[in-house]
């Protein structure tokens, strides 16, 4: 296992952090007495001692010396000074795993004196439900030990891929703001149930499991989207008379240039703030 025997440090305790945590633990993938997690809110840090059973801490360096692989779980602009603290102190036998968007891997390599290896990671919001869908890129210290290490904590929360660096724009422009998407997409078919007669409620449980068990198909039959689209379509039948109205109403390419514009700002902010 490539978690076995090791000590992990997670720098930030928030819903990211903490996301992670809780995953790490309940899964079995990491024991509570190999989990460190540093925070500047007390508060964060007792709720987790409490309900994890993690060992909690305040001081970054402390951190950094003692853990195998340090997990940065912080707000971009907070990095540098994170890296001010605890860069000298790192080693090449370890880890540092960052998820702090928009900062690049050359940003975090140039500001640790020493060959660490580094790995970035783009992770979404469902990881807080354990449903998550990241994307890891190496630094260029980093290896195969690294990747298996990154793969093992985030597979914890979810599904994880490992991509070039160059991609993790495209990355965030799909799943990193697909969730929202999706929302839209579940509120619209609830609006639709409703004006249609349905209870909001039970529009919302319908248009939200419809969702969750549509993606279920498409990760685990192995069948291509428009495959399994074609089981549920009928001549002329109900379905096909939906989907006319969605290709009318230029649905999918509406989708197609979210992810565009996304991935396009995500590249703007990016070269803006960390190169």
């Amino acid at each position: 296992m490539p978690l076995s025997g090791l000590k992990i440090g997670l720098i930030g305790g928030g819903a990211m952090g903490g996301a992670l945590a809780a995953g790490l633990v309940s899964s079995g993938r990491v024991p509570p007495a190999a989990m460190l997690v540093s925070d500047v809110a007390p508060e964060r840090l007792r709720r987790l001692e409490q309900e994890l059973k993690v060992r909690t801490l305040q001081d970054n360096r402390l951190l950094a010396q003692e853990a195998d692989i340090v997990l940065l779980a912080v707000k971009p602009d907070v990095v540098l000074s994170v890296l001010q603290q605890i860069g000298s102190l790192l080693r090449p036998s370890q880890t540092l795993i960052s998820i702090a968007a928009g900062v690049t891997l050359s940003f975090l390599e140039q500001n640790i004196p020493q060959p660490v290896p580094v790995v970035r990671v783009m992770p979404n919001t469902p990881c807080l439900v354990g449903e998550g869908a990241s994307a890891y890129a190496l630094g260029r210290n980093a290896g195969p030990r690294d990747a298996a290490r990154a793969a093992a904590i985030f597979s914890a929360v979810g599904r994880a891929v490992q991509v070039r660096e160059e991609l993790l724009d495209s990355v965030t422009g799909l799943s990193g703001s697909g969730p929202a998407y999706v929302y839209l997409l579940i509120e619209a078919l609830a609006d639709g149930g409703v004006r249609m007669g349905l209870p909001r409620d039970v529009a919302l449980a319908l248009a939200a499991q419809t969702v969750l068990g549509a993606a279920r198909m498409v990760l685990t039959q192995g069948a291509h989207p428009a495959e399994l689209k074609d089981r549920v379509v009928t001549p002329g039948g109900t379905t096909a008379a939906g989907l006319l109205v969605l290709e009318e109403q230029g649905v999918r390419a509406a989708l197609i240039r979210a992810v565009e514009a996304a991935t396009l700002r995500s590249r703007e902010l990016s070269r803006a703030k960390f190169t």
